[in-house]
C-alpha cells in the first residue's frame, strides 16, 4: 500500500510541477510583459498629456508669435519679396553709412510651404558702420538669418574694411485650401 501512496503522490508532484511550469512561463511571464508595457505606455501618455497642457496654457503666446513671424516673411512673390529685401538694405546702408559693393539673390524653393532667398552681400565702411549694419540687419522684424560673415581690411591700420554677409530671407506661400 505504500508503493501505491508513493507513486500517486509522485504523479500529483509531476503534474504540479508541469502546471507550475506553464504557469510560469506561458502566463506569469507574458503577463508581466504585458504589465511592463502598458506601464511605459501610461508613463508615456501622462508625458504626452502635460506637455499638451503646457502647450495649452502657452497657446496665446506661441500664436502671438507665429503670426509676428508670419507678419516678418516676405512676401511669397519672388520679385515683391526680392524689391522688399533690396529696400531694407538699402535703408539699412542709408541709416548707418556703410557702402553697399554688391548684392546677389537667388531663390531656393525647397517646399510647397516655404521659399528661401540666400543673398551674398558685400558692404565697405568702417567697423563702426559694419557693426551697426549688422545690428540694424538682426533687429529688423524680416525674417533674415545671417549665416556667413566675412570681416576683411583693405588698410595697413584696419579703418576701411570690407564686410560679406550670407542673409537667408523666409518666403512664407499660403499653402492651397480645399
Amino acid at each position: 500500500m505504500k508503493i501505491k501512496n508513493r507513486q500517486d503522490f509522485l504523479v500529483v508532484l509531476t503534474l504540479a510541477a508541469a502546471g507550475l511550469f506553464i504557469a510560469v512561463n506561458f502566463i506569469l511571464s507574458p503577463l508581466a510583459d504585458w504589465w511592463s508595457v502598458r506601464s511605459k505606455q501610461i508613463t508615456d501618455l501622462h508625458t504626452k498629456v502635460d506637455d499638451g497642457q503646457k502647450l495649452l496654457k502657452r497657446e496665446t503666446a506661441l500664436r502671438s508669435k507665429w503670426a509676428e513671424m508670419q507678419a516678418g516673411a516676405l512676401p511669397a512673390n519672388s520679385s515683391l519679396a526680392e524689391q522688399q529685401l533690396m529696400k531694407a538694405f538699402d535703408t539699412w546702408r542709408n541709416d548707418t553709412g556703410a557702402e553697399l559693393a554688391s548684392i546677389m539673390p537667388q531663390w531656393k524653393n525647397e517646399s510647397t510651404n516655404y521659399m528661401t532667398i540666400s543673398c551674398r552681400v558685400e558692404l565697405a565702411g568702417s567697423l563702426g558702420t559694419l557693426s551697426r549694419y549688422l545690428y540694424e540687419l538682426e533687429q529688423s522684424p524680416l525674417a533674415l538669418r545671417v549665416d556667413t560673415v566675412e570681416l576683411s581690411s583693405h588698410d595697413n591700420t584696419g579703418q576701411q574694411l570690407t564686410l560679406g554677409l550670407e542673409v537667408n530671407g523666409l518666403a512664407l506661400t499660403q499653402p492651397e485650401k480645399k
